[in-house]
């Protein structure tokens, strides 16, 4: 599913408009006719009455068009203008001026004194449709419009937002000032990046996306997707019959220090369950006998340390590049440290090794003070920072990376010719190409130490098995947050540990992969119907 910003919704439209030739009266009523469709999908039961608040704007004539679909099927409806009538224009004049002449009753509200009782009369309302502001908005709410959207927050009747809750950014998903906290949003033509991003989704409910009549060809331009499963599904084939654990490639780990094994233990084990053939975790020697006992299915290969410490050091590059022949892939960094020798050795490798390689943790602090060594990489490289990670790397602080995660990946992404995927709420995959995909899995059950390593561990075992970087981190990132809402679902999640992850894996993907994705009641629910 590609997602769309403001401005890009605004050229789709107009390109549909003045290219296409779609008239905007015709979008404006597939529009409102596929709102009515939802709405009566998502109540059935509903008798009314029904109370619809608008706007002047395009929104609020997509609101009188279900105002008038609603009517003609038999339900008590009132609508409540925060307008003069004489202020409302185009497309939006004609359905008003069709609902005047149905008798509709259309109640202007122009001044505070009008507010009160305009929210007694809602209050009564079974069901309110919101038509207030659309995905133009760019200002704060103030005045009778921020208090009339509060006070309707406060009645908390069924609540269906008109393309996108009042008051929310389609771009940022942040309220701008006040905004409505709808039940069920239905968005025209393609979801918006503010409905998905946090906390842009706390408000609009469940989500449907519905076709009004925008050409489908017009998504060749748009950069911005949600990973779904129908589409990372694909990304793997069949096993053949006559397969082997060759088939299916060498994952090399290197990670973990000293009190770090886990780290390492963690991201072995995650590339063994993405279904990497081989795996083999390198470690600084004297922790060689730790990783052996805690390890049953995973190799391991000692590795030289740094004086005094039990940590990679500087002599292992050699060995570990004679090690990566014939191997085919790398997982670089949880729990290595940034001991100056192991810093010199990761930016090494990072610079020297052809095969792909996925980065996180402190193989990414390693590369925060001299990342110059990312561009000249002699093969695709993937780094999974969290935000803490990500400020260091790009020197910014972490409530800046937050701020704009979208683009900050993206940003970093093109400057360094990687990978970058930014964990968190709506983990972000960048392509250095200016492609992005939105995670739509996960929820706060992956707050616990260790989950990071086994994301680390799922990558890197789908780059074994040849996935393209693209694909590897995009799955990875997906089935990572399918396993935690699955035992959100089943356990609550509260005491979920980093290994929960991996005993669910089996399971969660085999059923993946038979099309059998467990239904998520926390994730994001989004649905489609056409105009």
């Amino acid at each position: 599913m590609k997602l769309v910003s403001a401005q890009e919704m605004r050229e789709l439209d107009r390109r549909t408009i003045e290219e296409v030739g779609v008239p905007s009266l015709v979008l404006m009523e597939n529009a409102g006719r596929s709102t009515y469709q939802v709405l009566r999908r998502e109540f059935p039961d509903l008798k009314g009455p029904v109370g619809v608040v608008a706007g002047r704007g395009n929104n609020g004539g997509d609101g009188f068009v279900v105002a008038r679909y609603l009517a003609n099927d038999g339900f008590s409806v009132a609508v409540f203008l925060l307008a003069g009538k004489g202020l409302v224009q185009g497309d939006a004049r004609v359905n008003l001026d069709i609902l005047d002449r149905m008798g509709v009753p259309v109640t202007e509200v122009l001044t505070d004194a009008d507010l009160n009782p305009v929210v007694h009369q809602l209050s009564r309302m079974e069901l309110i449709v919101d038509a207030l502001l659309g995905t133009g908005l760019n200002s704060p709410v103030r005045g009778l419009m921020a208090g009339l959207i509060d006070r309707i927050n406060h009645l908390r009747p069924h609540i269906v937002a008109v393309d996108i809750p009042s008051g929310l950014s389609a771009d940022s998903g942040e309220p701008l000032g006040t905004a409505v906290k709808a039940d069920v949003t239905v968005t025209y033509g393609f979801a918006k990046l503010g409905q998905i991003l946090p906390p842009g989704r706390d408000y609009v409910g469940r989500l449907w996306v519905v076709d009004i009549s925008i050409p489908a060809v017009f998504e060749a331009g748009l950069s911005v997707e949600l990973a779904e499963p129908e589409e990372l599904r694909r990304c793997l084939p069949p096993r053949a019959f006559g397969s082997h654990k060759g088939s299916y490639g060498h994952l090399v780990v290197v990670a973990g220090s000293e009190g770090k094994t886990g780290a390492c233990t963690l991201t072995a084990e995650g590339a063994l369950r993405a279904g990497a053939g081989l795996v083999t975790a390198a470690c600084p020697a004297s922790l060689n006998d730790i990783l052996e006992a805690k390890i049953t299915e995973a190799m391991t290969l000692p590795m030289p340390e740094a004086p005094g410490v039990r940590a990679f050091g500087s002599k292992a590059l050699e060995p570990l590049l004679e090690f990566m022949a014939g191997k085919t892939a790398l997982a670089l960094g949880p729990g290595i440290g940034t001991h100056p020798e192991t810093r010199e050795l990761v930016r090494e490798l990072v610079r020297r090794l052809p095969q792909p390689m996925v980065i996180d943790a402190d193989g990414i602090n390693c590369l925060s003070q001299e990342p110059g060594c990312l561009p000249d990489a002699a093969g695709p490289r993937i780094l999974t920072p969290h935000p803490g990670e990500m400020a260091r790397f790009l020197k910014l602080t972490v409530q800046e990376v937050q701020a704009r995660r979208l683009e900050s990946a993206r940003e970093a992404a093109a400057r360094y010719g990687v990978y970058l995927v930014l964990k968190g709420a709506q983990t972000v995959v960048a392509a250095p190409d200016g492609r992005v995909s939105l995670n739509s899995t996960g929820n706060p059950a992956l707050a616990s130490g260790g989950t990071g390593d086994v994301l680390t561990g799922l990558i890197g075992g789908f780059l074994a098995q040849h996935l393209v970087p693209w694909d590897a981190a995009r799955l990875g990132v997906y089935l990572h947050g399918l396993a935690a809402d699955y035992l959100m679902q089943t356990t609550g999640g509260r005491s979920l540990v980093a290994g929960d992850l991996l005993r669910v894996f089996p399971e969660l993907l085999g059923k993946f992969l038979n099309g059998q994705v467990p239904k998520i009641e926390e994730g994001i629910c989004f649905r489609r119907v056409m105009s």
